[in-house]
């Protein structure tokens, strides 16, 4: 290639370059905050009708044009190998391609400045918060499902987490309507031992078994599954009866284990254990002013996201201990309110722009492509054709002397 072309190719790609990291900075400085950010928020796409979109169409349009201008006057005399044709041709396609992608670094300006407002070690911490308070901000209607809150749910202290076991037992064995029935609560227990011995259950030499009173026959009736490792075999059982309805160390607030927003990289049984043992500890072992503070924190989240609240910290406090303590009454009316639909469209726009951050929007990206392929086929073609013109001439003039 020559040397001259080279140089001019070279200066064209840093006079796009500059104009990208104008982009870039235009981006970073229009971004308007996470407070802003809803669930229509998108990084940007070419919308035809905006400054980025009108500038970029001028732009690229007046670069394209005097580019092909420079290049088809200066440096289109010269007969070139195949492959340095095609380095040509692929330095045309380089250039077509940053002359239209202005708008991309506008979104990564967009997206720096809000990873720099919002760090992701800053978003997990929120998230984390809020999985850890998030059984005491439901609506009182959601805590009578069954499905949110039983005690299956339950992760800890021991001997939770338990298996139910229900029982039907029919009044008339010929009449199916009159019936009752009956759960039990078991605690699930892990016991490892060789394999040998497993096969030898009858023989009573199962450690683990006298605590619980049973008989080997028993025993087996409770197993859940079991897993062979190695010469060992790891049994999961049903293990001791609990009965949560009873316990005193347990309220509605330990019944549920789903996470408001799951932190990534982290497994979901690590983080709503994590979760379940910084909610017991709020209720039961620090002082009610741990969890007084904890809704504090949360009223200054909500105004971090700009999420409307009528949660008073002091007020939702004193609700939670007192269905703590009163655990058999029916909670029917707790002061949690806040625009529920609202933080969650929030976490979920922002997840998305963390981890799935769509910078050439779905509906443009096969236009895009066309409109690349279409420029550098032009560049290309109009400097093939120039260059064999010229050259041609040039060849004659020079043949004719």
């Amino acid at each position: 290639m020559d040397k001259q072309l080279k140089k001019f190719l070279i200066k064209s790609v840093i006079v796009l370059s500059v104009i990208h990291l104008g982009y870039f900075i235009y981006g970073y400085f229009k971004f308007e905050g996470i407070r802003k950010i809803d669930i229509y928020t998108e990084f940007y796409r070419f919308k035809f009708y905006d400054d980025v979109s009108i500038s970029h169409f001028f732009i690229t349009g007046l670069f394209l044009f005097c580019f092909l201008v420079l290049l088809l006057r200066n440096h289109s005399k010269k007969k070139y190998s195949v492959i340095n044709t095609v380095k040509i041709g692929a330095s045309l396609l380089l250039i077509s391609f940053l002359s239209l992608t202005f708008f991309i670094s506008y979104s990564f300006g967009l997206n720096a400045k809000m990873r720099q407002e919002l760090p992701e070690k800053d978003f997990n911490k929120d998230k984390t918060f809020l999985n850890v308070l998030y059984p005491f901000l439901y609506n009182y209607t959601s805590y009578s499902s069954d499905k949110l809150f039983n005690p299956e749910n339950i992760l800890y202290p021991k001997p939770y987490p338990v298996i139910a076991e229900t029982d039907t037992t029919y009044y008339n064995p010929n009449d199916t309507e009159y019936y009752s029935v009956e759960t039990n609560y078991y605690s699930i227990d892990t016991l490892k031992i060789l394999s040998s011995d497993y096969k030898n259950i009858s023989s009573k030499i199962l450690s683990g078994m006298d605590y619980l009173g049973l008989e080997p026959k028993d025993f087996t009736k409770r197993i859940i599954s079991k897993k062979v490792i190695g010469d060992s075999t790891e049994i999961v059982f049903k293990g001791s009866e609990v009965d949560p309805e009873y316990d005193e160390d347990i309220c509605i607030f330990l019944e549920n284990k789903i996470l408001y927003s799951p932190v990534r990289n982290v497994s979901e049984a690590t983080q709503q254990y994590q979760n379940a043992v910084a909610r017991y500890k709020l209720l039961y072992k620090y002082d009610q002013d741990s969890l007084l503070h904890s809704f504090q924190r949360l009223d200054t989240l909500f105004k971090k996201y700009n999420i409307e609240s009528q949660i008073v910290p002091k007020d939702l406090k004193h609700d939670v201990f007192y269905f703590r303590d009163h655990n058999r009454e029916p909670l029917n009316e707790i002061r949690n309110t806040f625009d529920r639909a609202k933080l969650k469209d929030k976490f979920n726009t922002l997840e998305r722009l963390f981890y799935k951050p769509n910078y050439l929007h779905l509906s443009i990206q096969i236009i895009f492509m066309i409109v690349v392929l279409s420029v550098w086929i032009s560049l290309f073609l109009l400097y093939l054709i120039w260059n064999y013109i010229k050259t041609r001439n040039h060849r004659l003039s020079t043949e004719n002397k």
